[in-house]
């Protein structure tokens, strides 16, 4: 195939839809015979992802790597931030945490020093050259394919940042690539959003800005028509296409703008699978697969009621297990989720949702603050010590595959017997299970894997219709992509981008 230039989708805000038109362009590169891999220099998320090579980086750019039909590595998203706080990130750098960096600092006084978590023994660089790591990145990856598809993040038009900025406009002059402004017309005010975005652009970045994208398009294209013109006219970029706004195709996402998005109420007459709303709740993609099973419904709720009436209850992931603890404790949901199993319901907890379930919580280094020990629910004879070196690896077990990223150590509490609830191909086991209806883990993406899933609602047998069958969340996710992908053939002008690609 001929060498095309790398391709990076900016964006006129947040959540404009950046990642998913850039997942798009993997799957329609694939589909026409490239080697196309995803780009992000910089993310900042609390949804994150384990790499073959045990690694981490940002789920978006794992997704858009398996709409490519590639593994995901660590330089497609050599740069993570992990928020902590309001006012502090883990520095995730190549998929490896290097300590924890205030915001200020960050954004403003290159070269200040990360500091290294408590209790961790992980080399910490003091002067990383972060510009230089994503760069060597991107090069690395882009020897590899072809093209490289390239997200930028937020606003390209962040003046007060501009001198900081390793993901928008100087990484794509880096890459030489062709940059495409996505703007969403959903929100309102995209003829502003978008002409101010590359107006605020210096002459020569205003010149990598080869096209428009207007996504999310509600109603007739039609009464857009003299639209698309005016805005070629005024900003002097041609238009590309107009996405319309579709609920239908479901790509896993990243932003927590998108968990507010999500079902909040029980439904009568269903298998009620509730997933408790943790404040530092992380990786709530892990429940894409049971949001799309027909055999159930689950919704995020963190009301008494709501938890005590449920099915099945999950514990997720947090970032702060002691801080989501006492929180849990302070607003009545430890004492529902106790009440619900007393009464029968299921209770699993997942990485962090693991840890709570134990008898205790012990901090005695202070990796995550002040508090040294909460005592947990109760609910799985366990003890968790949280540790400054985190764990990242993919995972075989009995019911498929997953991958862990946590900090801690969990071990049975006092003389109580190890009961692992996954037993994995290294020869390890993870986890523990009371019964069929207490059972926790630190494999993330368990939910993915239809046999666990099976195994999961099991005691639910009789109240499962005949008719629904096992969910096959892989066979499920290849046809979302290629939905995905043939949407945006539909409304995007794709030959239009290959001859841009494809210019000297």
């Amino acid at each position: 195939m001929r060498r095309l230039h790398p391709l990076m989708f900016v964006g006129t805000g947040s959540d404009v839809g950046k990642s998913i038109i850039a997942a798009a362009f993997c799957r329609i590169f694939r589909q026409d015979g490239y080697a196309p891999a995803p780009f992000k220099a910089q993310n900042m998320a609390l949804n994150s992802h384990a790499t073959p090579d045990g690694l981490e980086i940002g789920r978006a750019q794992a997704v858009q790597a398996e709409a490519a039909g590639i593994p995901p590595h660590t330089d497609m998203n050599p740069l993570l931030l992990k928020p902590q706080s309001d006012h502090t990130s883990q520095v995730v750098l190549n998929g490896r945490p290097i300590g924890n960096r205030d915001a200020y600092d960050f954004w403003r006084r290159r070269g200040a020093s990360c500091r290294p978590a408590n209790g961790s023994t992980a080399a910490v660089s003091l002067d990383t050259d972060f510009r230089r790591e994503v760069c060597a990145a991107f090069d690395r990856l882009a020897a590899r394919y072809n093209p490289i598809v390239m997200e930028g993040a937020g606003s390209i038009s962040e003046l007060n940042l501009r001198d900081t900025d390793l993901v928008n406009l100087p990484m794509a002059r880096h890459a030489g690539a062709d940059v495409i402004l996505v703007g969403d017309i959903d929100r309102g005010g995209v003829f502003a959003s978008v002409y101010g975005s590359i107006a605020l652009q210096s002459p020569d970045d205003r010149r990598l800005i080869r096209g428009i994208i207007i996504n999310k398009f509600r109603g007739d294209l039609r009464l857009f028509s003299e639209g698309r013109r005016m805005l070629e006219d005024i900003c002097g970029v041609p238009v590309l296409g107009v996405v319309p706004y579709f609920n239908d195709i479901r790509i896993e996402e990243e932003d927590s703008v998108a968990l507010s998005r999500k079902s909040r109420q029980m439904e009568q007459g269903r298998v009620n699978v509730a997933v408790v709303l943790l404040r530092h709740l992380s990786n709530y993609t892990d429940f894409d697969a049971l949001e799309r099973d027909p055999r159930i419904h689950l919704f995020y709720t963190s009301n008494v009621s709501d938890i005590l009436a449920s099915d099945v209850i999950i514990l997720p992931g947090t970032k702060s297990t002691l801080s989501d603890l006492l929180e849990l404790r302070r607003n009545g949901c430890a004492q529902a989720i106790v009440g619900a199993r007393r009464r029968g319901a299921t209770v699993l907890g997942i990485c962090g949702g693991y840890q709570l379930m134990g008898v205790e919580v012990c901090d005695p280094h202070h990796v995550e603050g002040d508090i040294e020990r909460l005592p947990g629910l109760g609910l799985l004879p366990v003890t968790t010590t949280m540790a400054g070196d985190k764990v990242t690896r993919q995972v075989n077990c009995q019911f498929g595959r997953g991958y862990e990223i946590h900090m801690g150590q969990t071990r049975p509490f006092g003389d109580a017997p190890s009961q692992p609830l996954l037993h994995l191909s290294d020869g390890r086991d993870d986890g523990y299970i009371a019964d069929d209806r207490c059972m926790g883990t630190y494999v993330h993406g368990i939910l993915d894997n239809t046999a666990f899933v099976d195994f999961l609602l099991r005691p639910y047998a009789d109240r499962l219709s005949a008719a629904d069958r096992p969910f096959d969340y892989s066979a499920f996710k290849e046809q979302q992509y290629d939905r995905l992908a043939d949407h945006v053939r539909r409304h995007v002008d794709v030959a239009r981008i290959y001859r841009i690609l494809s210019q000297d």
